[in-house]
């Protein structure tokens, strides 16, 4: 952990105290875009020939899909690094010429790289055995497994085939699919994609709920046609002919819109803040933050980037703004399970919104973060009660009564990153010294956090 001014913070090898800011101000950088940096890499794989990756998350889970990549045979130079950014040149022979990797592929604590690997490998024929720290072998894997076996490829592992180490093998040409998702998950979506690529006809997935489509804008991008249409009685459909090669393609990755959620909820819960976070992604699947924040009374005005830089609202872009968020009477909103699927990483720190919010915020259908790096439900409850919040969870339901002033504690994070990062934003707020422990995972998506937390305070 980087010991940063002991002003605002004091870092120890297991803890930082955070003490309570009287102003935020500032531009804090942002990493790329976690979920487009891992799908970049991993197309980037897919094409036959050399891509450059610019803006690319420099976190840890990414550094992850990098090192897996090459370890399939792709030449993966990382030419510079800037501000938790980085640019990555990737020169590969394709899908059809993916090298056996020569021992098993560590997928580090990363969900990401592990579900949407299995849909790569099940296309290309090759074998892998994919594995992982402790917290990613806890995590359910028979979503992936199960329709990837309906398309013909070979996976095992332990509780038959659902934990990892999974073992996997594919068999090209898959059989197509529609797969009809009984939770919405845009991993599981993305894995059955990429295998559809090498399968006889058209691969479909089927969701109740459409879920973040940065695989389907990206495929588009590179020349893959993939067809997204809504059903009044199944949902949002989306659909994939199997053969399609995937061409190489320069391409920026823009700022994280979840690692932006931390400083949104600070400078609108902070009494004195203005923040401003630049190219931030505002695609319509991950943008439910912002638009849930405002719900609450948030000041976010949002300032459209366009030009040669931005790529502007295309159907393979990524629509990008500037969001500068302005301190805030914040007031209850319900949240129901829809909306709780399009901002799944976000709840944690929409918790610690709704503890300074007038009135009681209800988030319904919640239960998907039991099964993120730690039990996110259990942790966000212990660490806002002990922060002298009033939280109540029943079943999948969380119920946060707002308006007592927080104050500082000790609160563990369960090495999961999103737990640390909300419970540092709320050592900005509350009265006295905040203690959070084991914060380094922040740097498994967002490495210069606590530097950045350190840089707004005024």
């Amino acid at each position: 952990m980087t010991i940063v001014t002991p002003e605002l913070i004091e870092a120890g090898d297991d803890a930082v105290v955070v003490r309570t800011a009287a102003r935020l101000r500032g531009s804090p950088a942002l990493p790329g875009d976690k979920s487009i940096s891992h799908r970049a890499l991993l197309l980037a794989l897919l094409a036959k020939g050399s891509s450059r990756l610019s803006g690319v998350s420099d976190g840890e889970d990414v550094r992850t899909t990098a090192r897996v990549i090459a370890a399939l045979g792709a030449r993966v130079e990382r030419v510079s690094v800037d501000d938790g950014r980085s640019t990555y040149v990737v020169t590969s022979a394709g899908l059809d010429a993916l090298r056996e990797p020569s021992g098993v592929l560590d997928c580090g604590n990363s969900g990401t790289t592990t579900r949407l690997l299995a849909g790569v490998l099940a296309a290309s024929g090759s074998f892998a055995v994919l594995d992982g720290d402790a917290s990613l072998r806890s995590r359910p894997m028979g979503r992936i497994a199960e329709p990837l076996r309906r398309m013909g490829a070979s996976i095992d592992g332990r509780a038959g085939g659902t934990l990892l180490p999974l073992a996997i093998r594919g068999r090209p040409p898959l059989t197509a699919i529609r797969h009809a998702a009984p939770v919405p998950s845009a991993q599981v979506k993305s894995a059955v994609l990429l295998a559809g690529l090498r399968a006889s006809g058209r691969t479909a997935v089927v969701e109740a709920v459409a879920t973040r489509d940065h695989t389907e804008r990206m495929l588009r991008a590179r020349g893959v046609t993939v067809r997204e249409t809504t059903d009044g009685e199944h949902g949002h459909i989306v659909e994939i002919d199997g053969g399609a090669a995937v061409s190489p393609l320069d391409d920026a990755v823009p700022a994280d819109v979840s690692a932006a959620a931390f400083w949104l909820v600070a400078g609108a819960a902070h009494a004195d803040a203005e923040l401003t976070l630049r190219d931030v992604t505002v695609n319509p699947t991950r943008r439910a933050v912002i638009d849930l924040l405002r719900r609450m009374g948030a000041d976010i005005e949002e300032r459209r980037v366009t030009g040669a830089d931005a790529r502007g609202d295309r159907n393979e872009g990524e629509p990008i703004a500037d969001l500068v968020v302005r301190s805030s009477a914040l007031h209850a909103i319900d949240i129901s399970p829809a909306e709780v699927a399009a901002a799944i990483d976000e709840i944690p720190i929409l918790c610690l919104a709704a503890a300074v919010a007038a009135g009681t915020t209800t988030i319904r259908g919640a239960g998907e973060l039991r099964h993120k790096e730690s039990d996110r439900i259990a942790g966000i409850a212990a660490g806002l009660t002990a922060l002298g919040a009033r939280i109540r969870v029943a079943g999948d339901d969380i119920e946060i009564e707002g308006g007592p002033q927080l104050r500082g504690a000790t609160l563990e994070t369960h090495d999961d990153h999103r737990l640390a990062m909300t419970f540092a934003i709320a050592g900005l707020i509350a009265e006295g010294e905040t203690v959070v422990r084991r914060p380094g995972s922040a740097a498994i998506s967002y490495p210069g956090f606590f530097s950045q937390l350190e840089g707004v305070r005024r």
